[in-house]
């Protein structure tokens, strides 16, 4: 027998039968873990992109990776043709902040550790990294943060874009523009802004009317948790 045929007999015997017992405790594991992950996102996370939607993935993609992960470590074969599907399939995700792409690797890593059945590992792993978050969120000292749309409507004489960003961001540490519409007499802006105490919403405002009575404002909550 010459070894490329060594090569493939051990391709067909490697093989390892997936337990469904262990199989559903890992399941189960993983729905439980994400689960609190997702929870935990939503509270602590700092992104001013809308977090609940975005938490929501959390379970699909850690069963998803667990139950790759399951299948592909039964066969050598499979795992090689898991390496060719994806060197062919194209990924593209619209991660803006850089914690949307930390929650996400640790919910791959979640799934990556329940699927090669390393149980202890991973929870202790997750529990250990969400001390870390819990620590960091309830010893830093911050008031509660509102996020808010802030919509403004005004004449092209009495405010420009650059004018009203000027004055945002004298107030709002944090902001996005989230939209803006011009004609010729005219302009409509929209920004999604971070907000620490109603007194900083109250000078924005107040700075921003002392130019024309005619601007109309609007803060309206973004309820992202």
């Amino acid at each position: 027998m010459n070894k490329w045929e060594l090569f493939q007999k051990f391709l067909v015997t490697q093989e390892e039968q997936i337990q469904l017992p262990d199989f559903l405790i890992n399941a189960l594991l993983v729905l439980l873990l994400t689960w609190a992950l997702e929870l935990t996102y939503r509270k602590c996370g700092k992104s001013l992109s809308n977090r609940k939607s975005f938490a929501a993935m959390f379970i699909l993609l850690g069963f998803t990776t667990m139950l790759i992960i399951s299948v592909v470590k039964s066969s050598l074969a499979l795992s090689l043709g898991l390496v060719g599907a994806l060197s062919i399939v194209r990924f593209r995700a619209a991660i803006k902040e850089p914690e949307e792409l930390a929650y996400l690797f640790l919910v791959i890593s979640i799934g990556l550790g329940l699927g090669a059945n390393l149980r202890l590992v991973t929870i202790v792993a997750f529990g250990i990294i969400m001390l870390v978050i819990w620590g960091r969120f309830l010893i830093g000292t911050k008031s509660d943060v509102n996020n808010l749309f802030l919509s403004i409507s005004a004449s092209n004489k009495d405010l420009s874009l650059t004018k009203t960003e000027e004055i945002i961001a004298k107030y709002f540490k944090k902001y996005q523009i989230k939209r803006f519409d011009e004609d010729k007499d005219t302009f409509e802006t929209a920004f999604l802004i971070e907000s620490q105490d109603i007194a900083s919403i109250e000078k924005c405002k107040s700075e921003i009317k002392a130019i024309s009575e005619d601007i109309r404002i609007s803060f309206i909550d973004n309820k992202i948790v």
